[in-house]
């Protein structure tokens, strides 16, 4: 069965985002960007819940005319290639997106678990990773914590209304500023 990868940046207040929805504040430095990198060779799909998605549509199809940033030159390619699916109740869908899951998302990505191939990563955002997480579908966390407090914003797992608790499989500090602390799902009554 594939497994679902959840991957964040979060500030150290615990925010994914600013007040005003800002996420100009994580820095990719060449470690950090090596970790995401070795993220996606895990995966063959991408998982977005609908302000995250929109947010990269906006700039990963056309990336490298915007940048020269080796990260970007590097995932930009990935991200087209890769199978997309959107998450939202309203979204008609788009040309980048590969499907949109509308509801019943238990039963949906289930099934997606269980198809054959490579695992599913889950980038960014905060209702969406709650959502799976509550239904106990998200099977590794893998959170970056800048060094930056926000002040507001949407909190990481905002809107989750399960304990939960994690074993924690990895941390490092990368690029000298960011701590990335991998985490899997304890087993229950652990």
């Amino acid at each position: 069965m594939r497994k679902i990868i959840y991957w964040v940046h979060t500030s150290v207040d615990g925010f994914v985002d600013g007040p005003n929805g800002e996420f100009d504040w994580p820095v990719m430095g060449p470690e950090l960007s090596a970790y995401s990198d070795a993220l996606d060779e895990r995966v063959d799909t991408l998982l977005f819940g609908r302000p995250v998605w929109q947010m990269m549509v906006g700039f990963w199809p056309t990336a490298e005319t915007m940048s020269q940033d080796p990260h970007v030159l590097r995932f930009a390619p990935f991200w087209r290639a890769s199978r997309k699916i959107v998450f939202s109740r309203s979204y008609q869908g788009d040309e980048w997106a590969s499907r949109v899951i509308r509801d019943d998302l238990q039963s949906e990505v289930a099934a997606l678990k269980a198809e054959p191939g490579a695992d599913l990563l889950l980038t960014g955002g905060a209702n969406l990773a709650a959502a799976l997480t509550d239904l106990g579908l998200i099977d590794e966390y893998h959170v970056a914590v800048h060094p930056v407090a926000l002040g507001g914003g949407r909190k990481l797992f905002a809107g989750s209304t399960q304990l939960l608790n994690l074993q924690t499989q990895d941390s490092r500090l990368v690029d000298g500023q960011v701590v990335v602390t991998s985490y899997r799902r304890a087993p229950a009554g652990g």
